[in-house]
């Protein structure tokens, strides 16, 4: 049985094999050759790595973290495997935990700039921004020539709102590989800025390059998309980031009808009687959830609310996700709980939240869209938590979403008619959600909130049962570190500019709008028939 790391002239020509598919992103190909070489050889160690990291690329996170758990239990003293094992937990959701192996590490490998690089990341998913940026410095003292740690510091500074040395970071970080597609990205993604003559021409010559990566290319495609879109020039654009998603649905594929499924199965479980029968969960009042789609304005609302005395903004959280996971399967696991488990589940959510806090205020914010999956399982482990349903209009948001590279977590965005089964489905459970829990959900509609911000936030205050206070009207003067693509626009005043931006793109959308149906003509309402008829 295997204690070391593998030395890298000893593999199996399978394994060479395998790494060389990966390395050109045919998993597919390296999926075939690794699984029956460890049914011959199950204590092949860097061949359960290879598999770990094949399952992290294609988002079976909880695979690649058993996986690597074998790993580290086969080889001890392998700090790769350890390090691959801190960035998976960190990913799922547990930096805590992934802080801690860390720590391990450390004690085997004090002086390798890697780990500290990932150390910094993690800190960076606790909140701990000021260390994490002290940690990515120091890496970047002892060897500045890294342009994928120039490109995480950027992120950092850009999270904490140093736009200006973010912008830097990330140019230093080009300067070093111009072909980087996620720098190119990234800096198209500030959404307040412009690429000028010479980026559009260097973007250009890069995704041309022979060799040129899939994920750089599919970088450049996005932020091509955006200057091609800054232009005016939608029809370039929208072939961009066509050709962008389609890359993306290529090593993320996605069935549609698994999610269409799953809302069927709890609106027929989650009946006004299964909540009146089990009233007992944990009885805390301190979390917010904002739900919804992506792009729909739930940064625009935690701003708002962040910047009120009483509630802390945290980020898009996923313990939710991960305990209604654990419960078993949804939506069957969670009606499965006795009154006891409700009330124990809903403690471990504060306990596992509490990593983020970094304030005494009463409340705090829980800004992950997709938890509106979810809101029933909410209501049954904390019923006296607070939820909010960010809306925009489905052309708008959708749109917006194909045109959102999305780092991880989101492969429904990748196609048009996907991304509207999707924004049907949410509609259609959060229309159950309505009818069997009566005023349950406040629902914020972006474009009601744009044209009449003060009556809008009064509104969301009062549901909350919070005073009206003046800072929640200036909320782009708040500091606070923000993560998600519209860091930068809250922290401006509110703009229009994005409401009616779909209408130059109208005539790509025909399966957007096949997919949508009744939702597009009903909004902001839902369509009536949506509680007793399931779409198919």
């Amino acid at each position: 049985m295997a204690t070391e790391a593998p030395v890298l002239n000893r593999w199996h020509p399978r394994l060479i094999e395998a790494a060389m598919a990966m390395n050109e992103n045919r998993l597919d190909v390296a999926e075939r050759l690794l699984k029956p070489h460890l049914n011959e050889d199950p204590f092949d160690v860097a061949a359960i790595r290879m598999l770990a990291e094949l399952a992290a690329r294609i988002g079976r996170w909880k695979d690649s973290e058993n996986l690597l758990r074998r790993a580290v239990e086969l080889a001890p003293g392998w700090t790769a495997a350890k390090a691959n094992l801190a960035l998976v937990v960190g990913r799922m959701g547990r930096p805590a935990e992934a802080l801690a192996l860390l720590d391990d590490i450390f004690v085997q490998e004090p002086d390798f700039v890697g780990h500290w690089n990932l150390k910094a990341a993690t800190l960076g998913r606790l909140g701990d921004f000021d260390e994490a940026i002290g940690l990515y410095e120091q890496v970047l003292e002892q060897t500045p020539n890294q342009p994928r740690v120039w490109l995480s510091y950027g992120h950092m500074l850009k999270t904490v709102g140093r736009l200006d040395d973010g912008i830097a970071a990330y140019r230093q970080a080009l300067a070093l590989r111009p072909e980087l597609g996620e720098a190119w990205w990234s800096l198209a993604n500030l959404k307040t800025i412009k690429f000028e003559d010479s980026d559009i021409a260097a973007m250009t010559t890069a995704v041309a390059a022979a060799g040129l990566s899939e994920e750089d290319r599919f970088h450049l495609d996005f932020a091509l998309g955006k200057a091609m879109h800054d232009l005016g020039r939608a029809d370039e654009a929208f072939s961009h980031y066509a050709a962008g998603n389609a890359r993306r649905l290529t090593s993320q594929p996605y069935d549609s009808r698994l999610l269409t499924e799953t809302v069927d199965r709890c609106i027929e479980k989650f009946s006004a009687s299964a909540f009146a029968e089990r009233k007992d969960g944990c009885p805390a009042p301190d979390p917010i959830f904002i739900v919804g789609m992506p792009r729909a304005g739930s940064t625009l609302i935690e701003q708002i609310l962040s910047s009120h005395s009483e509630v802390e903004g945290t980020s898009e959280l996923t313990d939710i996700p991960a305990l209604a996971r654990k419960a078993g399967v949804y939506p069957k696991g969670a009606l499965g709980l006795n009154a006891k488990e409700r009330r124990d589940y809903g403690e471990e959510y504060l306990q596992r939240t509490s990593v983020q806090r970094r304030t005494d205020r009463p409340y705090f914010i829980d800004k992950l869209p997709n938890n509106w999956l979810f809101v029933p399982f909410i209501q049954l482990i904390l019923p006296n938590a607070r939820i909010i349903d960010a809306r925009r209009h489905p052309l708008a948001c959708c749109l917006s979403n194909f045109r959102q590279h999305f780092a991880r977590g989101q492969p429904f965005t990748y196609d048009l008619a996907d991304v509207g089964r999707y924004y049907a489905d949410y509609v259609r459970l959060m229309a159950h959600v309505d009818a069997v829990l009566p005023g349950r959900v406040h629902r914020v509609i972006y474009e009601r909130m744009v044209d009449n911000t003060e009556s809008e936030v009064r509104a969301l205050l009062d549901h909350l049962e919070l005073d009206f206070e003046p800072g929640c009207l200036e909320f782009y003067k708040t500091e606070r570190a923000v993560r998600t693509p519209s860091s930068e626009q809250v922290r401006q005043p509110i703009y229009r500019d994005s409401t009616e931006e779909w209408r130059a793109y109208e005539g790509h959308l025909g399966p957007l709008v096949e997919a949508l149906g009744p939702v597009l003509e009903a909004y902001p309402e839902a369509p009536r028939d949506f509680i007793d008829t399931p779409a198919k």
